[in-house]
């Protein structure tokens, strides 16, 4: 079996269906867009092989210059996301088209150009949820493990632990542990003082504080946890770090 091939433009191509992608050349120095309807998810793939875009529904394969022409951007890492309501409705349009002969390809070819366009436009305004690598997290729970993220991003200086973020985005702890590294490849731990010690290296460079207060502004109950936390960081204790960089 094999997927119907679209020859959307000179840049673009849709192939539509189940199986393997037919043969035929592609655009030059193209990347590709593989959307799956159950679940409903789609992955971004740089350097794109038509073995690895088998799985997919519906598969875009663009050239980087038309994406860099049309949206001013191409993404440049491998990711999975939850297809959103809205793109799974156009995505649904596009696979399952009863109209026949030319009237399909048409609005085959439309829909396929719509989709691409609000894939883009989501990717730009950061409103997709991550997909975690195992597929076990529903686009509910996902949304509550980015909420998680999102939350110890902005209040990182806070006291923060795993019940209180469990809490805060109603989810089970062990649901939010497995979760969170699924979808970040980081412990709720590693994030946590991943920000707190990229906050305290700002703080050291842009400020007079001492080191005494930029850690506990940072989250560390006294000096000796933050130096030694901040020295695996960066190699280096907090003062030591400051007098180099600003003697450089």
């Amino acid at each position: 079996m094999m997927k119907t091939r679209l020859e959307v433009s000179p840049e673009m191509l849709a192939f539509v269906g189940q199986g393997a992608l037919p043969g035929g050349e592609w655009p030059k120095d193209s990347v590709a867009f593989a959307y799956r309807l159950a679940p409903a998810s789609f992955a971004f793939h740089p350097d794109p092989d038509a073995d690895d875009l088998a799985d997919g529904d519906i598969v875009f394969v663009v050239a980087v210059d038309a994406c860099i022409r049309i949206f001013g951007v191409v993404p440049m890492v491998a990711a999975t996301w939850h297809i959103p309501i809205e793109m799974r409705g156009i995505a649904l349009a596009v696979q399952e088209c009863r109209l026949p002969g030319m009237a399909g390809t048409t609005l085959r070819v439309a829909k396929s150009i719509e989709l691409l366009c609000i894939t883009f436009e989501k990717l730009g305004d950061d409103s997709l949820i991550p997909a975690d690598g195992a597929g076990t997290l529903s686009a509910a729970e996902a949304q509550r493990i980015a909420d998680a993220r999102r939350l110890i991003d902005e209040r990182w200086h806070e006291k923060l632990t795993l019940d209180s973020i469990s809490r805060a985005c109603g989810l089970n702890r062990a649901k939010l542990t497995r979760g969170f590294r699924s979808m970040f490849a980081m412990s709720v731990a590693d994030a946590i003082a991943d920000r707190r010690l990229g906050g305290a290296r700002d703080l050291l460079l842009a400020t007079d504080l001492p080191v005494s207060s930029i850690g506990y502004r940072c989250g560390y109950l006294n000096n000796a946890s933050f130096t030694r936390a901040f020295s695996r960081r960066f190699g280096q204790a907090p003062t030591q770090f400051r007098n180099r960089q600003l003697a450089a």
